[in-house]
């Protein structure tokens, strides 16, 4: 049962819900008001056929408000349904179970939400904790809305175990890239859930709240549902960091005329554009709260103007540039903090100019211009554009059996004003399906297509998890252009990627034969990082035996390319099987190769004095650390420490070792691992005690922070291997950090025929 709430709240959160309720400019919602209602309805019989039951109404009020002409007799039959089959069920609060569906629901007719949306909503837990099955839903409603609830719907823990979570979410996003309104409902009941986390013990609201930092907000802010993001933010703020929750509720309490220096501000812009006859409404937007804590770390003490924005609503895309103009000949512009999100709108279809004014007084005010369309997309996103498929229902059959009333209540009109998909370039959506009898749906957008790509490829619930939360940890988009021409043209990637990450964007499996690429039309190895507007040809080889090495996962950032690139070296422990002994001949002692981090390394062979010797990089050796190596594909020696993992693979192979040994060079080349706590300044200290020990960085990753914690994983060039133990005594000194040691990659157990 979805019994992750309760009341009544904790202070902090219901300070949250009301500011948020104020912003609204509506009465905060009383969950026993609801639950007495819906007890009433319960014991004093079933409500007239012609009227809606008296729990719901709230629900209809704020419908209608988005769309007139819905039919609400659905909602009704829907609240029937779902009220006499969570009957006699409580959440640990004491309310009526039904006040959750509720509630959820009243969180989507707020935003703009179609009629199926909200049918599917009140009925979402119950298939899930009653015994209303899908085909029920499905004979009584149509497949749109069955399609909404089991999308929503948890796999059971007993079949799953520990597993059921991820499964879970793998489950809602497969169901999303068919239907965006499943994620839809699935973030207003965890918003619920988050506001009634009162009784709930500390270390479950813990839980509950990363998990929702980590994969719920990512998800709202990329599907553009920035009402919802922002109160989750506020209610994960409170819980997973109380002290500086406090902080920041404190300062706000304590400047209750913070908004009075904005308001003066608004008084002169309104002026303004009326003197231009410029028609707009000119509002004051506070802060929430993780806004106000961020703006705090940034400048210091704030200022009147800092606890807002200002928001001007104009009709049409013109009239946000004609604003612009007035606003920047009547005040002094900053013109750092002017953003065009309009003419290149942001991949969560967010539209906005955004802008900062310096008012008479000195008094900085950001300012965001937008159309009322273009508002309603950026604070409801999907939401707001209703059935993605309209007059269709998710099985591809016309929309209206049952109670599934596929475009009722649809903004269409949103949906056709937003640009499609980067992955789909020059469509457009249409009533009546899509070109080649494929629909195309604007609201699936290059991240989730390469979300839902990858997902396939991680059987592993442990490896679709982490690979989840990393995927939605990166903020930004870039996009980059294919030189051969081929269609699609461009390559939608996280920022930071790397000409690996569009390699197994552009390729799939066959990027694993990739050996360089051009960007911008000049050669450039695989581990460059790519911006925003690059051109990207990759070089592929010939032949079919070529693969990554391990050092690729080093350089990939996209969940794709590393769960691709870990199979193959899975399937491939240092690369395929050995060229037959050569025979005959005896062998030669001494033959030498310079390796890569400038040590020399020699190993005996047979008959192959021109042999390469490499260091293994999964260990990465170094002078003195004892060494054995096995010989791979091309005939070359990989050499690993003697106590690396990888050497026990080799020999449950069958392969035999090849006697190696370190030359007379001092310098050499190591992989450290510093594990540290985030905080501000540390990248720069890290750096600079390696810079000391002398020691030149080759490369550097930190991977994205994790409650808190941070990994540093730096490939160091050493001028003498003798300093590597005081070089990695330096480093744990740095503060902040608690662990420093050599890279030991795990070796991944082969497959066997």
């Amino acid at each position: 049962m979805s019994a992750e709430a309760t009341n009544p709240v904790s202070a902090a959160e219901a300070a949250v819900t009301d500011a948020t309720a104020r912003r609204r400019g509506r009465a905060r919602i009383d969950l026993r008001r609801i639950g007495r209602a819906a007890l009433l309805g319960a014991t004093a019989g079933p409500a007239p056929r012609d009227r809606l039951p008296d729990a719901i109404s709230h629900v209809a009020e704020a419908h209608r408000a988005h769309h007139p002409d819905a039919d609400l007799m659905v909602l009704r039959r829907a609240y029937v349904l779902a009220e006499s089959s969570h009957r006699g069920q409580f959440r640990k609060s004491g309310e009526p179970y039904i006040t959750h569906p509720l509630a959820v629901t009243l969180i989507l007719a707020e935003l703009g939400a179609e009629t199926t949306t909200l049918t599917a909503s009140l009925l979402h837990d119950t298939v899930e904790d009653t015994e209303v099955t899908l085909d029920q839903v499905r004979r009584e409603f149509g497949d749109e809305v069955a399609y909404l609830v089991d999308g929503v719907t948890k796999v059971e823990k007993i079949d799953y175990g520990a597993a059921a979570e991820p499964e879970t979410f793998r489950k809602m996003l497969v169901a999303t890239g068919n239907d965006v309104r499943v994620m839809s409902i699935k973030l207003a009941d965890r918003l619920h859930n988050m506001r009634t986390l009162g009784v709930m013990r500390p270390e479950k609201q813990a839980r509950i709240a990363k998990v929702t930092r980590d994969v719920l907000i990512p998800l709202a802010e990329r599907l553009g549902v920035q009402a919802l993001k922002t109160e989750l933010e506020d209610l994960v703020f409170a819980i997973l960091h109380p002290e500086e929750y406090e902080t920041t509720r404190a300062l706000i309490a304590g400047n209750p005329h913070a908004g009075d220096a904005l308001g003066a501000v608004a008084e002169q812009v309104s002026t303004v554009l009326r003197e231009a006859d410029i028609g707009a409404e000119v509002l004051v937007r506070p802060r929430h709260f993780v806004s106000v804590h961020r703006v705090r770390l940034k400048r210091g003490e704030l200022r009147g103007c800092d606890f807002g924005r200002l928001l001007v609503l104009v009709a049409e895309d013109a009239d946000c540039y004609a604003v612009l103009g007035e606003l920047h000949t009547c005040f002094t512009p900053v013109i750092s903090e002017f953003k065009d999100f309009i003419a290149a709108p942001k991949f969560n279809l967010y539209q906005s100019l955004h802008t900062a004014i310096a008012a008479p007084d000195g008094a900085v005010a950001e300012v965001l211009i937008r159309t009322h369309r273009m508002h309603k997309v950026a604070e409801a996103g999907v939401v707001a554009l209703g059935n993605p498929h309209p007059g269709q229902d998710t099985t591809g059959q016309p929309a209206g059996t049952g109670g599934g009333k596929g475009s009722e209540g649809g903004d269409t009109g949103a949906l056709a004003a937003l640009p499609t998909s980067a992955d789909e370039p020059g469509t457009t959506a249409s009533a009546d399906g899509a070109e080649d009898g494929e629909r195309v749906d604007p609201t699936r957008p290059g991240w989730l297509s390469r979300l839902l790509d990858w997902q396939q490829a991680a059987p592993d619930p442990d490896t679709f998890w982490t690979s989840l939360r990393a995927d939605l940890a990166e903020d930004d988009e870039i996009t980059v252009f294919r030189a051969d021409g081929s269609a699609p043209g461009t390559i939608s990637l996280p920022a930071g990627a790397s000409c690996i990450d569009a390699a197994y964007a552009q390729h799939g499996d066959a990027a694993h034969a990739c050996l360089g690429a051009r960007v911008n039309g000049r050669l450039a190895p695989l581990s460059t990082v790519l911006g925003d507007g690059d051109t990207v040809q990759l070089l592929l080889a010939q032949d079919t035996v070529s693969g990554p090495s391990p050092e690729w996962l080093d350089h990939a950032r996209t969940p794709a390319a590393r769960i691709a690139i870990t199979g193959w070296l899975r399937a491939h422990p240092e690369s395929t099987a050995p060229p037959a002994a050569t025979t005959g001949t005896r062998p030669q002692a001494g033959v030498t190769a310079d390796h890569r981090s400038g040590a020399e390394l020699h190993a005996d062979l047979e008959g192959e004095p021109r042999a390469s010797v490499r260091p293994a990089g999964c260990c990465t050796p170094v002078p003195p650390d004892k060494i054995t190596g096995f010989r791979v594909r091309g005939g070359s020696v990989t050499v690993h420490r003697t106590g690396c993992s990888a050497v026990d693979t080799m020999r449950r192979l069958g392969r035999d070792p090849v006697a190696v040994r370190w030359g007379d060079t001092a310098q050499g080349r190591v992989t450290l691992v510093a594990e540290s706590f985030g905080r501000p300044g540390l990248l720069a200290d890290l750096t600079e005690a390696i810079a000391v020990a002398g020691a030149a960085v080759v490369s550097a990753t930190v991977e994205p922070p994790s409650e808190q914690l941070v990994r540093h994983t730096y490939t160091l060039h050493l001028p003498d291997v003798a300093r590597l133990a005081a070089l990695m005594r330096a480093m744990r000194d740095v503060p902040g950090v608690y662990d420093v040691s050599r890279a030991r990659h795990r070796s991944p157990e082969p497959r066997r025929a």
